[in-house]
């Protein structure tokens, strides 16, 4: 087992859509770039092209607060409409301050505004967002069957995203899916 890990962006992947085939595209870039994958490869894929892909935008314009959501957008400086939805997709609210809302995800992880993301999702007027992909596990075992099925490699993939973390200074990456490795290793 060699102890050597190394990193290397991919190219070439275009600007996702509702619908597009991430599998397909990812391999395209992959050939593109003349890298196919090698056993044991892992594949990092940003949530934010799983969640475009899977169509997870939300127009505020069709959200109605509610006033549970007009009180928490009042103590966290933020739009009614967003945090309505921040609400929909969360368990529980844990924190409000200005700028920030942390909630307990649906999907189980601790997280500000529930990682509704406003950036390069081609808001109009700042009316679109972008949340978190419905099953990150799934949507990697997904991607992992698909190229490992085209490059007949065994392979990983991980779903990842960017979080903030109390009393830290910058983000971490976060794996929120993962398929064909071990998520959690009891040692």
């Amino acid at each position: 087992m060699s102890g050597r890990v190394s990193f290397a962006a991919l190219e070439g992947i275009p600007e996702i859509g509702p619908g597009d085939d991430l599998a397909a595209l990812i391999a395209s870039a992959l050939d593109a770039a003349d890298t196919p994958p090698e056993p044991r490869d892992i594949l990092v894929v940003a949530q934010k092209i799983v969640s475009k892909a899977e169509g997870r935008y939300v127009d505020l314009a069709t959200v109605q607060p509610s006033p549970r959501a007009r009180e928490l957008a009042l103590a966290a400086d933020k739009d009614p409409r967003l945090v309505e939805v921040i609400l929909s997709e969360s368990e529980d609210v844990l924190r409000v301050k200005p700028g920030v809302i942390v909630v307990a995800h649906r999907l189980g992880f601790v997280m500000a505004n529930a990682g509704i993301d406003r950036s390069n999702v081609g808001a109009r007027n700042g009316d679109r967002v972008l949340l978190l992909p419905r099953d990150p596990d799934g949507a990697a075992d997904a991607l992992r069957r698909a190229l490992v099925a085209r490059y007949d490699v065994p392979l990983g993939v991980i779903v990842s995203d960017s979080f903030g973390r109390a009393w830290r200074t910058g983000v971490v990456n976060v794996a929120l899916g993962a398929a064909g490795l071990p998520a959690l290793i009891d040692a």
